[in-house]
């Protein structure tokens, strides 16, 4: 078996029966080195030469985790219920939640659309957008799985599609570009326009995906607890067991409104979401909310909440490492050649399945399409596949398995903000449905794409 299929099954093994993600991560990494014959001491180094990726991330995860706290320990979240509730009139007529729930799905993707394009922050909205809206969907008893798929779907459909923002790089920086130099000498050429059009029909498996978990799969009602996430930790004092205010006061709604639209400014001009966070969370600590004394017990209780998301991406990044030092990623590409034969159509499906399994692996599209291109664009000339169809299978081999990874910000994102109060496990309500919803329709969809373009 290939170094690459036996660790990520191993990841995928370990996390579906409860072993913490990143013991999984580690486990799997080591397995998947020594299966490779390195030795410990060179699997140790290929995986902390891997860690400092992963850092900047965890920083700011846990940042926006003490922002998090510190914005629900404001009551807002009890103020949103209430205040929605009443303009609808849901204590007189329940079927009026239903516009309600219609308007929470779209504009979560037209926020998640906007993060990744017109204000370029990706998952760094969720933390401080989700759990002052969970008391609302507690009440309308909202399937927290049917969330995570679109929050997923509103952070990966862009980058797919939209040439700007994240979108831009992707598109234009990393696939288009890896396509190029690896098509270089064998005459492929393409332009950025072509990119976002080669895309299109595996997207529509996106929407596929999405349309199928809202509709069919997550339709039902499911309970959950009123937890009060937003009190203080454990141990604290009597005077930090006081309940966090119901009624917020003008000016206090006023500072919310500048530390939420100051911390996404600051994220968006200096590219900082650990700034961004600071920010927001300072501001907050200024808003007579919570005592002045107390701010470090809420900051420690926000990184308590959002360690889970940093260390898992740092443990990706140094899993990603020693996959990369193994030398076995043009390994599953040579042994999945002998099961093409002379057939584009099995060759197309094979070079979407092998983008599944290294994306789930590094956790990261962004990542793969650099790996996987200088590979794939020599296969796809030899069966003849066209440029747009190069870059499709390119692009949606990359896409594949961010939607799905237990290590990716796809997956993690909508955890961290779904989970604030216990209730959202990673792997079985992030990660199993928006791998069975997004990875399955867009096999399928990049297969049409390579065969039609």
């Amino acid at each position: 078996m290939n170094t690459i299929v036996l660790a990520v099954l191993m990841m995928i093994v370990l996390s579906l029966i409860r072993v913490p993600v990143v013991i999984a991560l580690v486990a799997s990494a080591v397995i998947g080195g020594l299966y490779a014959g390195m030795s410990i001491a060179d699997i140790t180094a290929a995986f902390n030469g891997g860690l400092g990726s992963g850092a900047v991330v965890a920083l700011a995860s846990a940042t926006l985790g003490a922002f998090a706290v510190a914005l629900s320990r404001t009551g807002i979240a009890d103020v949103i219920a209430g205040k929605t509730l009443e303009l609808i009139g849901a204590s007189r007529d329940a079927t009026r939640l239903k516009y309600v729930k219609w308007g929470i799905y779209t504009a979560l993707v037209v926020i998640g659309f906007s993060a990744d394009t017109i204000v370029p922050i990706h998952i760094a909205f969720i933390p401080m957008l989700i759990p002052p809206l969970l008391g609302l969907m507690n009440m309308m008893k909202l399937d927290r799985r049917i969330i995570a798929c679109v929050l997923t779907f509103s952070i990966v459909i862009p980058y797919m599609i939209a040439p700007v923002g994240f979108g831009a790089i992707f598109l234009n920086d990393i696939l288009t570009q890896n396509v190029n130099e690896a098509g270089a000498s064998l005459g492929v050429a393409v332009t950025n326009d072509m990119a976002p059009k080669a895309m299109l029909i595996p997207a529509l498996g996106m929407i596929v995906g999405l349309l199928v978990a809202v509709f069919f799969s997550y339709r039902k009602p499911r309970d959950y607890q009123h937890v009060e996430y937003s009190q203080p930790i454990a141990g604290a004092n009597s005077e930090q067991e006081e309940a966090a205010p119901r009624r917020l006061s003008f000016l206090q709604l006023c500072v919310l409104g500048v530390a939420v639209g100051g911390a996404l400014l600051v994220q968006v001009v200096t590219g900082s979401m650990v700034l961004g966070g600071l920010l927001g969370f300072t501001l907050l600590s200024m808003n007579g909310l919570f005592k002045w004394k107390d701010q470090d017990d809420v900051f420690t209780q926000g990184m308590r909440l959002m360690a889970f998301i940093g260390f898992v991406m740092i443990a990706a990044a140094g899993f990603a490492g020693v996959m990369k030092a193994t030398g076995a990623i043009p390994e599953l590409v040579a042994g999945a050649g002998t099961l093409i034969g002379n057939s584009p159509a099995m060759a197309a499906l094979v070079m979407l399945l092998v983008g599944l399994f290294i994306t789930m692996g590094i956790g990261s599209s962004f990542s793969t399409v650099p790996i996987i291109a200088a590979i794939f664009v020599p296969m796809a000339m030899h069966f003849g596949f066209s440029p747009m169809a190069t870059i499709a299978l390119v692009g949606t081999a990359g896409a594949l398995g961010d939607a799905g990874s237990p290590a990716s910000d796809s997956t993690l994102g909508p955890t961290a903000g779904l989970n604030v109060d216990g209730q959202h496990d990673h792997i079985r309500d992030s990660v199993i449905p928006t791998s069975m919803h997004y990875n399955i329709p867009l096999i399928l969809f990049g297969w049409i794409a390579a065969q039609v373009l």
